[in-house]
């Protein structure tokens, strides 16, 4: 991406209505881009895990529920009735973090040494044991209605609804945590593509891809294995912390399979083992649910929740669910292959991808350069 490329002007040009967005829009879509911020994060952990090394996971809301709680447990006064360390903000935010990652690293053996459906029935068993724990330790979880969540401070900012003035525009929780929201995610985006695009990236594509022959070339498997499963429970930990900034209170059924399932579909969707796919995919399917309840009156067979009909959430799945099909029958690279199929710049060094072929004569074997890319 060269300094005055269209790339840079369209970048440059999208940070900055994304920085303007809390001075015009109201809560509603405010909150539904923090949604969209946590799940994109979230989404960017598990494809480093299942995209980009290829182990599969069913367990992503199990380490978000770890980061949410944790942070909870952490910055909580205990004025509640509920267990808590009273840290600040920021402290309890980092160590929940830490917690999320601790807990991957116990998990990370059995990750190590499992692959496929294997490794993905034993995340599964997390989920089960995860939601025991969240409904019935009742003194640190709140049990079945969940726990308040402490605001988190910051340089002496508190992000509550108490009003800040910018502009002479108020600016309450959702708006202050927005900008939390957007470094937080340029953090993570900017993290996981230095990681792919390094040494440790090309080791995780080729155990994804050749498992032997990456063992065999002195890349150590089972240890990598291990290592981006505790990187993607940190990724998942943020998300949670944010996710429980946002929703202000923590509720146990929400980190249940559904949330597990929705992470999948967002990597399927936006494209396996790409960074930027992980974003749009988590956006797709984070804000779909929330624009079709906000236009559920509108919309034909779609109606709020309890008045007959197809609720808002369940068209959702509907959709996302058909958006996954027809993604893994006629784009296999997700929403980021569309970008990657562009013609090439000028000047860019970068070309159109064309099959080669290669006559059919004997004794001529047939091979394929390996490009290197996170399909």
């Amino acid at each position: 991406m060269r300094v005055g490329s269209p790339a840079v002007y369209a970048g440059a040009a999208a940070c900055l209505v994304l920085l303007v967005l809390p001075f015009y829009l109201d809560r509603f879509w405010l909150q539904a881009g923090l949604f969209a911020m946590a799940a994109a994060i979230g989404a960017i952990g598990i494809n480093l895990l299942t995209g980009a090394t290829g182990q599969l996971s069913m367990g992503h809301a199990f380490f978000l529920a770890v980061g949410a709680y944790g942070y909870c447990a952490f910055a909580g006064d205990g004025t509640d009735g509920l267990a808590g360390l009273g840290l600040p903000g920021w402290l309890a935010a980092v160590l929940a973090v830490a917690l999320s990652g601790l807990t991957g690293g116990v998990f990370s053996p059995i990750a190590g040494r499992l692959r496929g459906a294997y490794l993905g029935i034993a995340t599964l068993a997390l989920i089960f044991i995860g939601q025991h724990v969240l409904f019935n330790a009742h003194d640190l979880t709140g049990g079945y209605n969940g726990r308040a969540v402490p605001p988190l401070s910051l340089f002496g900012l508190t992000f509550d609804d108490t009003e800040l003035l910018v502009a002479q525009v108020p600016f309450g929780a959702v708006e202050k945590l927005w900008y939390l929201g957007l470094i937080l995610l340029l953090g993570g985006v900017l993290f996981a593509r230095g990681v792919l695009r390094g040494r440790p990236g090309r080791a995780m594509n080729a155990i994804r891809d050749h498992r032997i022959a990456a063992g065999v070339m002195g890349i150590p498997v089972a240890r990598y294995r291990g290592a981006v499963f505790v990187l993607s429970s940190m990724y998942a930990g943020l998300a949670g912390v944010l996710l429980a900034l946002v929703f202000q209170r923590t509720v146990p059924e929400y980190f249940g399979m559904a949330l597990s399932l929705e992470y999948l579909a967002m990597i399927v969707i936006g494209g396996l083992g790409s960074v930027a796919g992980a974003v749009a995919g988590g956006v797709f399917v984070s804000l779909l649910p929330q624009i079709l309840n906000r236009y559920s009156d509108a919309l034909p067979l779609v109606s709020a929740p309890g008045t007959g009909g197809i609720a808002p959430g369940e068209a959702a799945r509907y959709l996302y669910g058909a958006a996954v099909v027809a993604v893994v029958l006629f784009l296999p690279g997700g929403l980021a292959r569309l970008a990657a199929r562009r013609p090439g710049r000028a000047g860019s060094g970068e070309t159109p991808e064309t099959p080669t072929h290669t006559p059919n004569t004997p004794n001529t074997p047939t091979t394929t350069e390996p490009s290197g890319e996170a399909r």
